[in-house]
């Protein structure tokens, strides 16, 4: 005897049939969206504070790079057409008070963000937000994971539920076809760095010796980097071998089937922890770590994640596709494949307009090349900054991360971002002509500005500035285990 159907029965019907398991074992998302948006809120909040301690010596008006005038420089060379080269807040002032009033809210709203307060429109203001700051960054923020954070935070926007709060979207599928785009993002970066590495030619990653010169060569050494890199050859020969099979092979495996895909995950977080704890690279790692989360579905958080049995077999309902969602996930595709193919050599074949776009919605940041030490250094030239009222005793400006005096140990300064110390290690390798910013940090310390002074670990002219600056060129490499235990040095230096 048929059962008369209400609406009551009606509704009790469709929400057993959502929370029921999918008669073709298909699983969603939307945990593991959860979990990425609140990682991504975490990488925000790291990059944000980092940038607030720092913005003013950086861009201020008496830090190195002031924004103002590189806002007036672009301006005066592009015209109206500067508006949409350098896509920034800024344009609406750039002051000290600005600078620091976007780097706080950003830190607010990521925070709210990692609590799952408005995802959506808490990702679009975060993004545009960041673009701003990178937009007036110039040297201090040209690094990959600032376009990486781009490039990801843009995507958020699209992945992020309709709902004010996260945790009410649990029943809510994600696009499909964003969650491959950010999966997609992930096999760039990884994929791209093991093959810069093989097309460099460079001699150190064909004899599998570029990790007996890392650790020490890297931009900010860590103490850890110390002790791994007192390693035997043979194992920095393996953890080569291990990088290129991490790099060239486990990418594909991101498309794998299920138990395939959770197995990337953990090869690729393992490596991400590792870099971490030998090293300072800032947010990188822990962005890199966020974007493997979309590898896994919602089953896999069943045993902590209270309700999510029901959630973990949710199947995607096609009458709330997202077309537009599909259709301009499509173009963002093709668009990729341009930076993608350039890192590979392969710019040639990729059909020009889709060039000319790229290159068209490039200040946007929404796709980027990518690809981490396609050479590897093999020695650490540091730059020492000393002043003299004199000519005959100079006393050296110690930075707070950078290696200098020889016996203080380097630092682990996890998910922050030292942006001077970072290009002190740039500027040491590529000479004085190619970088003019080396230039205004001089004269900013000669000028002894407070902001550019308050980004050094010690002035050694608290009472004024120098009447000289002289900058010399020391090679650093890291002590034996002998040598420390006897001076306490972490470091040997070679004028």
């Amino acid at each position: 005897m048929e059962t008369p159907r209400t609406e009551t029965t009606d509704r009790v019907v469709s929400e057993g049939a959502a929370t029921a398991p999918a008669a073709d074992g298909v699983r969603t998302f939307a945990l593991s969206r959860a979990l990425f948006i609140r990682l991504l809120g975490v990488v925000y909040v790291c990059a944000f504070a980092s940038m607030w301690m720092q913005v003013r010596g950086l861009f201020g008006a008496r830090g190195i790079l002031p924004a103002g005038e590189f806002l007036a420089a672009a301006r005066e060379q592009l015209g109206s057409a500067a508006y949409w080269r350098v896509p920034t807040l800024f344009w609406l002032g750039s002051g000290d008070g600005a600078l620091a009033a976007l780097c706080a809210a950003g830190t607010v709203l990521a925070a709210l963000l990692v609590i799952g307060v408005a995802p959506l429109p808490l990702l679009a203001a975060l993004w545009a937000m960041y673009l701003s700051i990178v937009s007036i960054g110039q040297d201090f923020l040209s690094f990959q994971w600032d376009s990486l954070l781009l490039e990801a935070g843009f995507l958020a926007i699209f992945f992020a539920p309709l709902r004010l709060a996260l945790r009410r979207a649990r029943h809510d599928p994600p696009s499909a076809a964003i969650r491959w785009l950010i999966l997609w993002l992930l096999f760039r970066l990884m994929f791209s760095s093991g093959m810069v590495k093989l097309l460099s030619g460079d001699p150190t990653w064909r004899d599998l010796t570029a990790m007996s010169y890392h650790y020490e060569t890297q931009p900010v050494p860590a103490w850890t980097s110390w002790y791994v890199h007192q390693f035997p050859p043979a194992c920095h020969k393996a953890e080569v071998l291990v990088t290129f099979f991490l790099e060239l092979i486990v990418p594909f495996m991101i498309f794998g089937p299920r138990v395939v895909r959770r197995a990337a995950f953990v090869l690729l977080g393992g490596l991400q922890m590792l870099i971490m704890a030998t090293g300072n690279f800032g947010f990188f790692n822990l962005l890199t770590m966020a974007l493997a989360v979309p590898l896994l579905d919602d089953a896999v958080f069943s045993r902590w994640w209270r309700g999510s049995d029901d959630a973990s077999k949710l199947e995607s309902n096609p009458g709330r596709a997202r077309w537009a969602l599909t259709g301009g996930s499509i173009a963002l595709g093709m668009l990729s494949l341009v930076p993608f193919s350039s890192s590979l050599g392969l710019l040639e074949l990729v059909p020009r307009p889709m060039v000319r776009a790229y290159v068209h919605t490039r200040s946007l940041g929404l796709s980027s090349p990518y690809g981490l030490f396609a050479v590897m250094t093999t020695r650490r030239p540091e730059l020492i900054i000393e002043g003299s009222n004199d000519g005959t005793r100079w006393l050296a400006y110690e930075f707070k991360y950078k290696p200098g005096d020889v016996k203080r140990r380097p630092p682990l300064i996890g998910p922050h971002m030292p942006r001077l110390d970072w290009q002190m290690w740039f500027a040491a390798l590529g000479g004085y002509e190619r970088t003019p910013w080396l230039a205004a940090f001089l004269e900013r310390l000669k000028e002894a500005s407070p902001d550019v002074i308050g980004l050094l670990e010690r002035n050694p002219f608290p009472d004024g500035p120098p009447r000289e600056l002289r900058v010399r060129v020391e090679d650093y490499r890291f002590t034996d285990r002998a040598t420390r235990r006897h001076t306490g040095a972490w470091w040997h230096t070679t004028r």
